[in-house]
């Protein structure tokens, strides 16, 4: 069972976290991870980009010129891919890039992106994250006595907590996301983690088998 400091606000350590084995020391499966967050970004494109071929241009049904005897090349309409305003060969085309994703392909590939954090001591835990008003300022506070100001960091918490996120929002390089939203791709796209305590009772809820 990993056992990981347990720090305060303060950055003090004021005792120890007990993290699951089967969530934070889980085999690192790097193939699964891949296609779990290349299944994310398909999932997030529109695809809606799209070009107009010969058949869609509007115009082009009259024969430029005859055929022969005009010294010029032939030619069958205006809207031919070589003229302007002609149509499009080989453009893109709109369509559905979404990947399916199966739950136990998403749970697989989030405890392997936890548990390569804790593994490279990029992992923090929290007793409690609160803010009684919204201020960056205090969210960057919090990440300097935990000296992790300067590197990408996701935080983590229990439920939606408004103070949290809007003190986080402004900052570069912070996300903050309650822990049902957690996924592979904010994980492995962060270099630092911040989980509460309840964070971690919530996501070990989820993740174990």
């Amino acid at each position: 069972m990993p056992i990981v400091p347990l720090y305060n606000m303060q950055g003090d350590t004021v005792g120890e976290a007990h993290l699951s084995d089967a969530v934070f020391a889980a085999p690192v499966n790097v193939a699964l991870m891949h296609q779990v967050v290349t299944g994310y970004l398909a999932n997030a494109r529109q695809g809606t980009v799209g070009v107009r071929t010969r058949g869609m241009v509007s115009g082009g049904g009259r024969k430029i010129w005859r055929q022969k005897h005009t010294g010029k090349a032939r030619q069958g309409s205006i809207r031919a891919p070589h003229w302007k305003g002609g149509g499009v060969v080989f453009g893109p085309r709109a369509r559905d890039y979404r990947q399916r994703l199966s739950v136990k392909a998403r749970r697989g590939a989030l405890r392997s992106a936890l548990s390569a954090r804790l593994a490279e001591g990029g992992l923090r835990v929290l007793d409690r994250l609160a803010f009684e008003h919204p201020r960056t300022k205090d969210m960057v506070q919090v990440l300097d006595r935990l000296t992790l100001a300067d590197r990408r960091t996701l935080v983590v918490t229990a439920a939606s907590e408004p103070n949290v996120y809007l003190s986080g929002r402004n900052l570069p390089g912070v996300e903050v996301t309650p822990a049902p939203n957690l996924n592979a791709l904010a994980v492995l796209r962060s270099r630092s983690l911040i989980l509460t305590q309840d964070a971690v009772a919530a996501i070990e809820g989820v993740l174990q088998p």
